[in-house]
């Protein structure tokens, strides 16, 4: 790999509905002394942000051309339907994309998820941003499905969802440039897939104290006797009886 440790801070870009919080927390735990910079960029634009430079590393959603860029996947979302707390739809724990054939779904330009065809029939134009669909859903216009983090980062009052099976799921990843797996990628890498801190796979290994090696017992000097411990007859002393008597009738004390 190559890189270098002088950078002065490490560039973090994400696309919305992913939280970084819990690693970024564990980073400055590791690395105070390295700066990490949030960016959030929309799912479109990640891998080019990668690819210009603008971040060291990315949290976005698969699939992204591996061609010069590497992708670690971390976790899939369960795909959920957006709709008005008033609809059939709320009354149920899941639905089927069959279920929606008769709904007008929503199918905004900036979807993540990966469709041969959208579930629903479609509506008469394609909303600007996932953001814009959740209000029309809110207006009765239709509904909409996305993967569950989006629908709790839009969240509503008047609209919920529910989970919809037999649909594309989204999947999050660690991205990076390829030819710039820098040692801070490197470090960022082992935080996402849980590498403690003493990680033989790691970089940042401290070198062992003199301290922390353990003490070999000196040999004894050519001539020198061992001192039995206090309490502990020596071997001489057991060998020839000194332990006390054995048991029998003991003789009369002479005058």
């Amino acid at each position: 790999m190559t890189g270098s440790e002088a950078s002065p801070s490490f560039r973090l870009a994400y696309v919305p509905g992913v939280t970084p919080a819990k690693w970024v927390r564990i980073w400055n735990e590791r690395l105070p002394d390295v700066p990490l910079t949030l960016l959030q960029v929309p799912a479109a634009e990640a891998a080019d942000v990668l690819r210009d430079g603008g971040a060291d590393a990315g949290l976005l959603r698969l699939p992204v051309d591996r061609t010069d860029l590497s992708a670690i996947p971390l976790y899939t979302e369960t795909t959920v339907v957006v709709v008005p707390k008033d609809h059939l739809v709320a009354a149920v724990d899941e639905v089927t994309a069959e279920d929606l054939a008769d709904d007008i779904v929503l199918h905004p330009l900036d979807d993540t998820l990966d469709w041969e065809r959208p579930p629903g029939r479609p509506a008469f134009e394609r909303p600007a941003t996932t953001e814009d669909a959740i209000e029309l859903v809110a207006a009765g216009v239709g509904l909409l499905v996305v993967p569950q983090s989006l629908a709790r980062l839009y969240h509503r009052r008047d609209l919920t969802y529910r989970p919809v099976t037999a649909t594309p799921e989204s999947r999050v990843a660690l991205s990076w440039r390829e030819d710039e797996t820098t040692d801070l990628v490197d470090d960022f890498i082992g935080i996402v897939r849980g590498r403690t801190v003493n990680s033989t796979r790691g970089r940042r290994q401290a070198a062992p104290s003199a301290s922390a090696e353990p003490q070999r017992k000196q040999p004894a000097k050519d001539g020198a006797r061992r001192k039995p411990a206090a309490g502990k007859p020596s071997a001489r002393g057991a060998r020839r009886g000194s332990g006390g008597p054995k048991g029998g009738k003991r003789g009369k004390p002479r005058r």
